[in-house]
């Protein structure tokens, strides 16, 4: 019973490095921004809204099966990901700000994470400008307990989550590609009364361009398809994301290159 509008910035910092001969990355995501929306509460229809930031969250991925470690320039250039798995934890802390006067919060007031195994298969020849890939991310969602929950106590079951990625370079700094997601459970229990589940499927695009060996920027859109019932999930969203990175081997390939 909610209608809900956000605009939301994620901030984060993520680093890569070898572990037992493995590729493996830590990060520290940040949410901020405003959500504000009509939401029923137990008969009670509100206008709510919250702003400032919301629950960091930590994430920890190690690549489980797929090439070693690209530890100097002739393994990236050799680098291919041929058929690859990952193993993926996300952990969010309850510190993000949160008002148990009201139903809608930026914060969770509790702790939440995800496990998850992103699977990358290549598709065809690594070449530059020509590369294809399929790609899924199978994970589950687990939640802890919210004990105020405007007074009262928020329980909710695992949710399941699909994504799936086919991915197409165009040219050797452009590609794009066709998304799809569905999640399944979450269903949420207050004072033990239970809510419905969701079973959600959506989709949508994404356009990425690397504007150097530094700098890359994509955009993208996804929204729900099965949403013709009274009562679905609808949501459209709309993304853009702009990620800076550096490492030795870039700066040396650059080098290579002989560019500045």
């Amino acid at each position: 019973g909610a209608n809900i509008e956000a605009t939301l910035a994620i901030g984060g910092y993520a680093h890569t490095f070898s572990l037992f001969d493995r590729s493996a990355m830590t990060a520290i995501l940040l949410p901020m921004g405003r959500v504000s929306g009509e939401i029923t509460v137990a008969g009670k229809t509100l206008n709510q809204s919250a702003d400032g930031f919301g629950d960091p969250m930590l994430e920890f991925d190690i690549n489980v099966l797929g090439p070693p470690a690209q530890k100097n320039i002739p393994d990236a250039l050799r680098y291919e990901p041929g058929f690859s798995v990952d193993l993926l934890a996300d952990l969010a802390l309850p510190i993000g700000e949160y008002d148990s006067s009201q139903a809608l919060n930026l914060g969770q007031n509790r702790w939440y994470g995800r496990l998850g195994a992103p699977v990358v298969w290549q598709l065809g020849p690594w070449v530059p400008g020509r590369r294809t890939t399929l790609e899924f991310l199978p994970a589950v969602w687990l939640f802890g307990t919210n004990n105020d929950y405007l007074g009262q106590t928020l329980k909710t079951d695992p949710l399941y989550q699909l994504d799936a990625h086919l991915t197409r370079h165009f040219t050797e700094h452009f590609w794009g590609s066709i998304d799809t997601a569905w999640y399944n459970g979450g269903k949420g229990t207050i004072n033990g009364v239970p809510g419905k589940k969701l079973n959600n499927f959506g989709a949508g695009f994404t356009l990425g361009y690397a504007i150097d060996n530094n700098l890359n920027l994509t955009v993208g859109y996804k929204s729900t398809l099965n949403d013709t019932a009274p009562d679905a999930l609808r949501m459209d969203a709309f993304m853009l994301t702009l990620v800076y990175g550096w490492h030795p081997l870039i700066e040396g390939s650059r080098r290579l290159k002989g560019e500045p």
